[in-house]
């Protein structure tokens, strides 16, 4: 377990999710003050049973948090957790005055989301924030915790240096790895060029990644590289290389977020995912066969079907 910080800070988190639900009880577990915002019948769960996770990692273990359906106070801390298909409306739980001292952090996949929130909120209190995990939420307030790690990476182009490091301190003590980059698009998009080529084509075929690091290796590689050349010409690392190896590293049952949510008839996080890597492609003239026929069969599937996944070869 984490030492316990001798400063309290306060954080919001909002969306208690697979991510927001395990940061959120890790840091209430280190001694700070968790204020949850959700809606009311998971706020009123959350209230009366706190954030229970299981982990093998940090093992198993339940925080009291407090919940409400919206901040009515500044925190040091905002953690934004939704999918984006939720974002604007969530977002109405946050007035913009009880974050512009302290810092939003959205932990959410994509690269484009960070210019709508400095729209909504305070340049200075906005920072990039990535977050390489497997968690899920099984019910409201119960959070299964799968991957042998929780890394954060923050970022800004616009906040203060002492914000991003308090927001730092405040998740190291809750034992999430945690690094304070000095490139923001560049940390984007190296985790989109690790989260893209894992959602589109567990999703697509419906598989966990042990299945497509084997049997579907060089369609996974193909895509690797494709979306690889796209990041780097809009100035991100090469991640050809360095997605496989992080592939490798997973359970081999582990399945992505975009996957579960097909499998549950969820709206899928496809334009932030897909979309963003295809904007990007057109925008610097960077070949995408692969990525948009894996898009375009998605999100006809998913507007014909929630959640079916087509199953065919995404290289045919």
């Amino acid at each position: 377990m984490p030492e316990r910080t001798s400063r309290r800070s306060t954080i919001a988190v909002l969306g208690p999710g697979g991510v927001g639900g395990l940061v959120g009880a890790l840091a209430a577990r280190a001694g700070h003050r968790v204020i949850v915002l959700a809606g009311p019948e998971t706020a009123s769960t959350l209230r009366s049973d706190g954030l229970r996770v299981t982990s093998g990692f940090f093992g198993d273990f339940s925080a009291e948090v407090e919940a409400d359906t919206e901040l009515r106070e500044p925190v040091d801390l905002c953690l934004v957790a939704v999918k984006h298909p939720s974002l604007p409306e969530a977002l109405e739980r946050v007035p913009a005055e009880h974050v512009a001292a302290g810092l939003v952090v959205p932990l959410l996949n994509g690269v484009e989301h960070v210019a709508a929130l400095r729209e909504r909120f305070a340049p200075a209190a906005v920072a990039a924030g990535v977050i390489r995990v497997e968690s899920t939420r099984t019910a409201p307030g119960r959070i299964v915790h799968g991957s042998p790690f929780v890394e954060v990476d923050l970022a800004s182009s616009t906040a203060p240096p002492d914000r991003l490091e308090a927001a730092a301190t405040i998740l190291r003590d809750a034992g999430v790895t945690t690094l304070v980059r000095d490139d923001e698009g560049a940390m984007l998009w190296g985790k989109l060029g690790l989260l893209a080529p894992f959602a589109l084509l567990t999703t697509y075929h419906g598989e966990p990644i042990g299945t497509l690091r084997t049997e579907r290796r060089d369609t996974l590689a193909a895509l690797v590289a494709e979306v690889a050349a796209i990041g780097q010409a809009g100035g991100g690392p090469d991640t050809s290389q360095t997605a496989l190896r992080f592939y490798d590293t997973f359970p081999p049952e582990a399945r992505s977020s975009m996957q579960r949510d097909a499998e549950a008839g969820r709206p899928l996080e496809l334009d932030a995912i897909g979309g963003a890597v295809l904007r990007a492609a057109d925008r610097h003239e960077v070949p995408a066969p692969l990525t948009r026929r894996l898009v375009t069969e998605l999100g006809r599937s998913s507007t014909s079907s929630p959640g079916a996944s087509t199953g065919a070869d995404a290289t045919g």
